[in-house]
């Protein structure tokens, strides 16, 4: 085993004595090493048993590892073959921009109207994405997003609830309110996929219910680097269009 294949498993092993479960920890690392480019897309993992005996864990831990990264998306399972890395496309559209940004960019004037602003336990997807302890208290934020008077988004973020001691003090730009607390948010990974109206977005956006509307899920990155944001953000798809250049 070269040095690297070596590094690759060190980074890998559970701390058993941090309180956070060891599955959630094996899943968060190998997520980070995955989105590392650690583990390369289409490369095969090891199996349940290799895993355990690799890392010290038992064969439940690494299959609960595995079973939420499948969930995920990041593996996938090959019925007879064994669990491979999906190859995925993440591309921040070259530039990374807040909500307000790109509508001033595009000469509109950006607002936002709140929905809801909370402290709630976080959730199983809350935990993983942001490195949290299971049940750790999170800032739940819920607001449309407006160009010119009209919804364009319905928007909801969480972050660790330490990072912000008052979320009445955010004011049209989350993005300014975390630069001003030295939160920049510096790197996003950003997913995209089709989704439907429910009825609650439906009404808030004025559309019909199950229109089609654009998902995008984006975790955002600070420069230590550490994941502090999870958005996901409904949006109208005849507002919307995303160009990517791309060169050889």
């Amino acid at each position: 085993m070269n040095s690297i294949t070596e590094d690759r498993w060190r980074d890998l092993r559970p701390d058993p004595e941090n309180d956070t479960p060891l599955y959630l920890q094996l899943a968060r690392k190998l997520s980070h090493a995955i989105h590392k480019n650690r583990w390369q897309a289409g490369e095969a993992l090891p199996s349940e048993r290799l895993l355990s005996e690799a890392l010290g864990v038992s064969r439940i831990t690494a299959r609960k590892a595995i079973a939420l990264l499948v969930e995920q998306g990041l593996i996938r399972r090959t019925q007879g073959a064994g669990s491979f890395i999906t190859p995925r496309y993440e591309d921040p559209l070259s530039r990374l921009s807040s909500f307000s940004q790109m509508l001033q960019r595009r000469g509109f004037t950006p607002a936002s109207r709140w929905l809801s602003r909370e402290v709630r336990p976080a959730n199983r997807d809350e935990v993983i994405q942001l490195g949290l302890s299971p049940g750790a208290p999170v800032i739940h934020l819920r607001r449309l997003r407006l160009a010119n008077g009209t919804v364009m988004a319905v928007e909801n973020s969480t972050f660790p609830a330490a990072l912000i001691p008052d979320p009445l003090a955010i004011g049209d730009s989350l993005y300014s309110y975390l630069d001003q607390r030295s939160l920049s948010i510096v790197r996003a990974l950003q997913h995209f996929r089709a989704a439907n109206a429910s009825p609650e977005i439906a009404r808030q956006m004025s559309i019909a219910p199950n229109d089609a509307l654009l998902l995008i899920t984006r975790v955002g990155y600070t420069a230590e680097p550490r994941a502090i944001e999870l958005t996901d953000t409904y949006c109208r798809n005849d507002y919307y269009d995303f160009v990517i250049e791309l060169t050889s």
